[in-house]
């Protein structure tokens, strides 16, 4: 089969993606597939050669820098897939991208619109997934527990209602952490907010849950096996999911069948209300009171051989490469 691993991107996740899709190219190579690279910043194919399928390859401490993904924004991308013959015939793309416009449904109406089938979720699904605002009420609408929020900026009386500090800023339309900070005081709350505000979209304040990390991949209807990550930081931020040693992991994870049932059960309403299909990951904290608080969704989750859903994937019996090309299946079911 012709396969075209879309990756890079501008967002602020490019490298994450880069690392996925030469990772995702490697296992479907393995495969026997015929696989080409492209990269969604202008279209270029991307050489495969020498790939070494190392874990997080080219990953740093920190995302890419503002000037540095404009400078790769020059060139169209739609115009460059209808005429790149890679993508053109390929019998599917598998959308390695995370992020910006390759997570927030862009993407995928463009490969709908050139009549290109794609791995992951439709526009509308990746849309309502990538913005934590709309996820939220949805969350809330089919009774999936979900920490208390607002939209900044918020007075000292809205920071009370959640709680108190700490809490946790975000912008509500990244993916991996990006621009997140864990505020505890109230004279911290001004960078933690112009951080944010340092990407598109209403900045989020939520309430912080103290407790534990889950994560459950989603492939087809099932739930994987829950992970339990234990980062070195107050949450499982950029630095923590990218950088070596910052960061263990347990599959499945040292919590009761009934707690494991209940955070899979929820895993697959979240999944099902985004209108999500094919593949996802859940993030859960698990409060003292083993209480899980539904965090997000991820439509394109890392796909490293060392990222969350192959590690429960590999524990349900399913090696990364079979991962990766059952997922192409989907794509064409």
């Amino acid at each position: 089969m012709k396969i075209a691993v879309l990756m890079g991107g501008t967002s602020a996740e490019r490298d994450v993606s880069l690392a996925t899709g030469r990772e995702i190219a490697r296992a479907l190579t393995a495969k026997q597939h015929d696989v080409v690279a492209i990269d969604a910043a202008g279209g270029r194919l991307i050489p495969l050669t020498g790939t070494s399928g190392g874990p997080a390859t080219g990953i740093g401490r920190a995302p890419p820098g503002h000037g540095e993904l404009v400078a790769l924004s020059s060139s169209r991308l739609a115009s460059q897939l209808e005429e790149l013959p890679e993508a053109r015939d390929a019998d599917v793309v598998f959308v390695a991208l995370h992020g910006g416009a390759g997570e927030d449904g862009r993407v995928q109406a463009l490969l709908d619109l050139v009549g290109i089938p794609y791995t992951g979720s439709g526009p509308l699904g990746s849309a309502l997934a990538m913005d934590k605002l709309v996820s939220k009420e949805l969350f809330r609408s089919a009774g999936v527990p979900t920490p208390a929020w607002l939209v900044a900026p918020a007075e000292g009386s809205g920071i009370e209602a959640l709680g108190g500090y700490p809490v946790v800023v975000k912008p509500a339309h990244e993916g991996s952490t990006v621009g997140v900070s864990v505020v505890r005081a109230p004279e911290q709350m001004d960078e933690a907010l112009e951080c944010a505000a340092a990407f598109d979209g209403p900045t989020l304040i939520e309430r912080f849950i103290p407790g534990r990390e889950l994560a459950v991949g989603v492939l087809g209807d099932e739930a994987l096996p829950v992970v339990e990550i234990r980062p070195k930081h107050d949450i499982y931020d950029y630095e923590c999911k990218y950088t070596k040693g910052m960061s263990e992991y347990e599959v499945p994870a040292p919590i009761s069948p009934a707690c494991t049932a209940e955070v899979q059960d929820l895993a697959l309403r979240a999944h099902r209300i985004l209108r999500l299909s094919a593949y996802s990951r859940v993030d859960f904290r698990l409060d003292e009171e083993d209480r899980p608080w539904c965090l997000e969704v991820n439509s394109l989750p890392g796909m490293t051989s060392t990222s969350l859903i192959p590690k429960a994937a590999a524990v349900a019996g399913m090696p990364f490469e079979e991962l990766c090309d059952r997922i192409v299946r989907l794509a064409l079911e």
